[in-house]
């Protein structure tokens, strides 16, 4: 019986001004634990595969279970029908726990599909294809490279992508049910799915003061990123780009310094690009963000929407509990629960061999 562990962070985008660019991995982690029985030649499961799953959306049945329906089998199957293997091995038993709240702005589907390309690597023997063409494939299926980048390489990232061939930029989005048509994976034409050009997306990793930790403050709704980039206009004014060009070039300097300087922190943390657009989403998060500041609170360094939200991410250096009950009560007066947890930079993904 062969053995695996799929071990992939969640993470934080934009962290303030850094919208679409910037990334942070988390240590929230989900994990795939597979096992596959090689001696069996069939399998009365579809596609030779049975899923399980443990964790956030168990309860409503939210995540299917159908490996041509499931996120992240749907990946680990477009990376194996482009290596021309139309299924997984026989017995493959994927059992799925996920910690990470979903819908929260937490990163949970940018880490479904890089455990979902590790997934098709590995059961695959796909062992040609490196850190850079596991991205490839992550970016052809979720578009925006902060999430991804974090979750892959881990820490805190810088991400962009490269300029292509007229002949490429047509694929470079195609959504995931081009590439592997839905509902259950659709009628299977042994076609081939188109792969992802060579060096879509890059990333730079920046340094991390220790001294940093992120809390994050979980409100109970979802905001779809969909939606939450419905909101957004389709063009800025030049002063609003200028504004955050300004601070995206502070923010690594200013997160790797030790000790933190929180004023510098604060101000780099800013943003115009996303988070004022994203309040009608997000009740209190106006209020939140203008009132908390060092020099309102001891311990804190600077607060942000995470990602699209509505996870408020607040990085500081000490006094957690007390800056984490004070955007709760914000929240309460809207009548929002909340949960919170003190994370730390988390490592990209891993694979644990024989566990």
């Amino acid at each position: 019986m062969e053995r695996f562990t799929i071990r992939t962070p969640c993470s934080s985008a934009n962290i303030g001004p850094g919208f679409d660019v910037i990334g942070l991995a988390l240590s929230i982690y989900l994990e795939l634990r597979v096992t596959i029985d090689r001696s069996k030649s069939s399998s009365e499961h579809p596609l030779n595969c049975r899923v399980t799953y443990e964790g956030e959306g168990e309860e409503t049945g939210e995540v299917p279970l159908d490996p041509s329906a499931n996120l992240i089998t749907r990946v680990a199957l477009y990376v194996l029908r482009c290596h021309d293997q139309r299924a997984f091995p026989a017995e493959t038993h994927v059992h799925i726990v996920n910690p990470i709240p979903l819908g929260r702005g937490l990163g949970s589907s940018g880490a479904a599909v890089v455990a979902g390309v590790m997934l098709g690597k590995q059961v695959g023997g796909l062992h040609h294809l490196d850190d850079s063409r596991v991205f490839d494939f992550c970016l052809m299926i979720e578009r925006h490279p902060d999430n991804v980048g974090a979750a892959l390489f881990g820490g805190f990232v810088g991400t962009y992508l490269k300029p292509l061939a007229p002949e490429d930029v047509a694929r470079v989005e195609i959504p995931l049910s081009e590439v592997l048509p839905a509902p259950a994976g659709g009628l299977d034409t042994g076609e081939r799915p188109p792969e992802p050009p060579h060096g879509i997306g890059h990333h730079i990793k920046f340094p991390w003061s220790k001294e940093i930790k992120a809390v994050a403050i979980i409100p109970n709704f979802e905001v779809p990123t969909a939606k939450a980039r419905e909101v957004l206009p389709k063009e800025y004014p030049r002063q609003d780009v200028t504004f955050n060009m300004q601070r995206i070039a502070l923010l690594p300097v200013a997160l790797g310094q030790s000790p933190p300087d929180p004023e510098l922190i604060n101000l780099a943390m800013q943003d115009k690009l996303h988070q004022q657009y994203r309040q009608t989403l997000i009740p209190g998060l106006e209020e939140i963000v203008q009132s908390m500041s060092p020099s309102t609170q001891e311990g804190l360094l600077g607060v942000c929407l995470s990602g699209a939200g509505p996870t408020i991410l607040a990085l500081a250096t000490s006094h957690f509990e007390e800056i984490a009950e004070r955007i709760i009560a914000r929240f309460r007066k809207e009548n929002i629960d909340c949960k919170w947890r003190v994370l730390e930079p988390a490592e990209g993904t891993k694979v644990i061999e024989g566990q």
